[in-house]
């Protein structure tokens, strides 16, 4: 049972988000800044964001060469090149409305470390150059051999550099975004664990326990967990758990910026002065398709090989912390953002490129409710 106020000041808006992580807090500003007289609620079922946004690494990148080949096998090289396009513009989007030092944006290079002497792909750079090139207007990757003993890197045959390639501090980033929508009149509600969504003709119904929002639409920002939300609803959206480790060296780090290799499938870069270290999901990836958080210890046993081996070789080093957290995959990398039906529209399945991306999937989720 609830009074009168709490029907019309916290259970009633126009539009109902339900996920609070980069995507679901983007849709959420985008709404009003399209429309500041729309009452906008958001709906999160933890007290911090349940999936990546606040348990990833901080890479604010937009594919290494390996991947993006991968990345024109499953969509074609035009394909490729608008996801690129769309990652690049969502990186845009959230330096231009939340500012470039409040989220520590630090652009230092990218780097994609390549084992194989005579690896394919160090002979695929130019053609992904080209496929980029009127895009950025500029050769976007090159060797960056010369660069390999400096970094203290062992095993190391190439090196291929990205200078468009930042990072930033993820846990400012959200706490950034999530005061901004505050700013906005936005209501985040944590530990609303939605049971569902029921519309009806005066538009939906979000149930949380004893709590019945009511809306006129629904934008559903869930990501990874949008399946279990939306049953009934075919979506080809699997989770895939990612680890990061935060670690402390005995010596200073001998480079800067960021790093993939394997088509990204492992990725470390610095901050300040800590070594951050993760991936190595291929190892076991349908283990590794779950929603539970934790570490799996043949994807840990890698890692620690390849910090003595490749990263950190004839280093002292502690790992300070370890986490994870849960993306979404599919066929292919591209984003799901549709309306599932006449009230809701999905935001969802970012292709572990959620701080890339997941301002422009906020943004597109927000037109297509207003458009609808």
């Amino acid at each position: 049972m609830h009074s009168l106020w709490e029907q019309q000041s916290f259970l009633s808006s126009d539009i109902i988000v339900i996920g609070a992580g980069i995507t679901g807090l983007s849709t959420a500003a985008s709404l009003k800044e399209l429309d500041p007289a729309l009452n906008v609620t958001v709906l999160e079922r933890g007290i911090l964001p349940t999936g990546a946004s606040t348990k990833n690494a901080g890479f604010a990148c937009f594919g290494s060469v390996s991947e993006l080949l991968n990345d024109i096998d499953s969509l074609g090289e035009e394909g490729m090149v608008n996801l690129v396009m769309k990652r690049w513009d969502g990186l845009q989007k959230t330096c231009q409305r939340l500012g470039r030092s409040e989220i520590d944006l630090q652009v230092k290079s990218g780097y994609e470390l390549i084992f194989d002497q005579d690896s394919k792909v160090v002979n695929q750079v130019e053609k992904v150059n080209d496929l980029l090139h009127d895009f950025f207007g500029k050769e976007v990757f090159h060797l960056a051999n010369d660069k390999i003993s400096s970094f203290g890197f062992g095993n190391t045959s190439h090196l291929i550099e990205n200078t468009f390639e930042g990072q930033i501090d993820t846990g400012r980033m959200m706490a950034t975004l999530w005061h901004y929508c505050n700013q906005l009149g936005i209501k985040v509600h944590t530990g609303c664990t939605v049971d569902s969504i029921e519309e009806n003709d005066n538009g939906v119904t979000v149930r949380c326990g004893d709590y019945a929002f009511k809306g006129k639409k629904v934008a559903v920002c869930t990501n990874a967990f949008t399946k279990k939300l939306l049953p009934d609803h075919q979506l080809d959206i699997v989770p895939g758990r990612g680890v990061v480790m935060s670690i402390r060296t005995e010596k200073p780090l001998k480079f800067e910026g960021t790093f993939h290799y394997d088509e990204g499938y492992y990725y470390f870069r610095d901050y300040y002065g800590k070594l951050l270290f993760g991936g190595a999901r291929n190892l076991a990836l349908k283990d590794e398709e779950t929603f539970e958080f934790g570490i799996n210890s043949v994807i840990k046993e890698k890692l620690v090989k390849d910090i003595e081996n490749v990263i950190l070789p004839d280093q002292s080093y502690q790992i300070e912390m370890e986490w994870s957290g849960i993306m979404a995959f599919g066929a292919n990398k591209s984003p799901i953002v549709q309306q599932a039906s006449e009230n809701i529209v999905l935001g969802v399945r970012l292709g572990g490129m959620g701080v890339a991306i997941g301002s422009l999937v906020g943004e597109e989720v927000a037109e297509l409710i207003i458009n609808s």
